[in-house]
């Protein structure tokens, strides 16, 4: 004997759909929360400025005089042989500032001593030579990324590489490097 079935209904199809919705909106919401706000570590970068100036071989240049408005959020000094990233010893003395501009770019100055060629791959990352820049009266090669995002100028001396890179227009790192001094 045949059993007779009951007709579908809407109601059992939005019953059937809420129990599987429901739980899978839980469980979005409780996976997938979306990260807060993090605010700008503002950082003082004169004790560390301080320090490098003292233990550097060669001569550290810093931005003077950039308007109030600058937020410095990243200062590093470590002497060749140091602890660096993950801990390993650093391959140069190393020098690096840098600061989110008031359009919230950020633009950097890192200083090296050491490997000058690995260095300005990692500090431009792998930039290609773009052209010169002059900035008080000195020339610097122009580097871009892969990816046209940071765009980079590279001063090497016999002493000293300085990268100043940032995403950013090439004026605007020339005159970032403008404000660059050794004391």
């Amino acid at each position: 004997m045949a059993r007779s079935r009951k007709a579908t209904t809407t109601g059992d199809l939005v019953r059937s759909i809420a129990v599987i919705m429901i739980p899978l909106a839980v469980i979005t919401v409780l996976f997938t929360k979306l990260p807060k706000d993090h605010p700008v570590q503002v950082v003082d970068p004169q004790p560390v400025l301080a320090k490098a100036r003292t233990e550097s071989p060669y001569p550290i240049l810093a931005p003077a005089n950039l308007p109030n408005d600058w937020r410095a959020t990243r200062v590093t000094w470590v002497r060749t042989g140091e602890p660096y990233l993950n801990e390993a010893p650093s391959v140069r003395n190393l020098w690096r500032v840098g600061y989110l501009t008031p359009d919230e770019d950020y633009i950097a100055v890192a200083q090296g001593d050491l490997e000058p060629d690995e260095f300005i791959s990692a500090e431009t990352r792998e930039g290609a030579v773009d052209g010169e820049s002059t900035v008080n009266g000195d020339i610097w090669e122009r580097r871009v990324s892969a990816d046209g995002r940071t765009r980079s100028l590279v001063q090497r001396t016999d002493t000293v590489t300085t990268v100043v890179a940032g995403d950013t227009s090439y004026a605007a790192l020339e005159a970032f490097a403008a404000t660059l001094a050794s004391s």
